[in-house]
């Protein structure tokens, strides 16, 4: 897959759910990018869904994310890393996998309104599938629509707690805001799943002595 339409892939539990309320609470939505002539072509009709591979499957993700937190060395717990994206990028659909594939060009051409027109039918046509709605709140995220992201992040947490890409997300949106005291918490999170997640190590050092260094 392409570098993190990845982030979150900037690319665990939740924050406790009052220290998340209040990191939403405070973020407005923002105005959406104005929508350039060549993005308001429709989406190409998608036929009626057929299976395709099978959506990952629990225990082997549990496997892996046990794997993942012995891991010590950076390289490796990467691999095992890219094993879990690979679980989590099944959907189960051939439509949603589609559709999936259309957004992600579309992102990359930096057509942020196509691409959003078919994560929400992805999101639509499968609530329960974890990464279309953490790539939602990635496109949400790249056009400054920091509390849609937020809310993509925490559906995203309810359906994956153990999702390191959206805690980052989370942690780099909350510190984007000025709420160091979070950011540092939901990097704490990713650690708790991904030890050897070296931007998150680099986070918690930088954050920690940023917030000693703060008045009291």
């Amino acid at each position: 897959m392409r570098t993190y339409f990845c982030i979150l892939a900037l690319g665990a539990t939740l924050l406790t759910a009052s220290a998340y309320a209040q990191g939403l609470d405070e973020l407005e939505p923002e105005e959406a990018l104005p929508v350039p002539e060549e993005n308001l072509t429709a989406p190409p009709p998608v036929s009626d869904d057929v299976p395709t591979a099978a959506a990952p499957e629990q225990s082997r993700l549990d496997e892996l994310f046990a794997r993942l937190k012995r891991a010590r060395d950076p390289r490796h717990a990467k691999t095992i890393a890219d094993g879990i994206w690979a679980q989590w990028f099944r959907s189960g659909s051939a439509t949603v996998d589609l559709m999936m594939g259309w957004a992600n060009t579309a992102y990359d051409e930096k057509k942020y309104n196509v691409a959003l027109d078919f994560l929400d039918q992805v999101v639509t046509r499968a609530p329960g599938f974890a990464e279309g709605w953490n790539r939602r709140a990635t496109l949400h995220y790249s056009m400054d629509n920091f509390a849609k992201s937020m809310t993509d992040i925490q559906k995203t947490l309810e359906l994956e707690p153990r999702h390191f890409g959206a805690l980052a997300g989370m942690a780099t949106i909350l510190e984007r805001v000025g709420r160091k005291e979070a950011a540092l918490r939901a990097w704490e999170r990713a650690l708790a799943v991904y030890p050897a997640m070296e931007s998150a190590q680099r986070a918690v050092i930088r954050l920690t002595d940023e917030l000693a260094a703060e008045p009291a």
